[in-house]
């Protein structure tokens, strides 16, 4: 089984990218999603209650997770303290995944996390894939979607490794600087590379 790593900044439409994949039949593990779903684990919930204090608990009981991200985003000790107790969990959900579509015979699955490289998850891959767009593109988009300022959009992009690193870990390379159905027919060619290069 071919695992391919799906990787991009803010910004870049690499949740475009999945999408088109998802469609087209093939298999997609989202690390961000189950970075979500982790807190589902009552015994994690509570070693982060313990970590954080009770001020990041809704009423009911769960997680608040703008309170969360307000304190581990302005705090890189804190942050710290998360990823230690979050990244082993999810590492051990990611490997399960690849696992069990292994024994299903899938032929390829995707692995799509915004911080695949930084939270070292290439040695789950066998190639890797960048998706990018110029800056200017990038900052409309995250303004668009999140209805933020420029300042706001710059900071969330600086706050990310930037294109240039990435790219150098990468086999290839999809630049989305246009329009969606421009990134349908690229996804299309990257399929096919995929059958005639890494397949064989």
């Amino acid at each position: 089984m071919l695992v391919v790593g799906l990787t991009g900044n803010i910004g870049c439409g690499k949740s475009s990218l999945s999408d088109i994949f998802r469609a087209e039949g093939i298999k997609i593990i989202d690390a961000d999603i189950i970075a979500r779903q982790i807190y589902d684990d009552e015994k994690l919930l509570r070693k982060v209650y313990e970590t954080f204090g009770n001020d990041i608990k809704n009423e009911d009981g769960s997680l608040n997770r703008k309170a969360l991200g307000r304190i581990v985003f302005s705090d890189d000790e804190k942050l710290i303290q998360l990823n230690k107790l979050t990244h082993p969990v999810i590492r051990q959900k990611v490997s399960d995944e690849i696992e069990e579509y292994k024994s299903q015979n899938e032929e390829i699955v995707i692995l799509d996390a915004a911080l695949l490289v930084e939270s070292d998850y290439l040695n789950f891959i066998d190639k890797l894939l960048v998706v990018t767009c110029k800056e200017n593109i990038q900052i409309e988009r995250i303004i668009a979607r999140d209805n933020c300022s420029i300042e706001e959009a710059l900071g969330r992009i600086k706050s990310q490794m930037s294109q240039e690193n990435k790219v150098k870990y990468a086999d290839y390379v999809i630049d989305n600087s246009a329009t969606l159905s421009e990134l349908r027919k690229k996804a299309f060619i990257f399929m096919n590379y995929i059958k005639e290069k890494w397949r064989e």
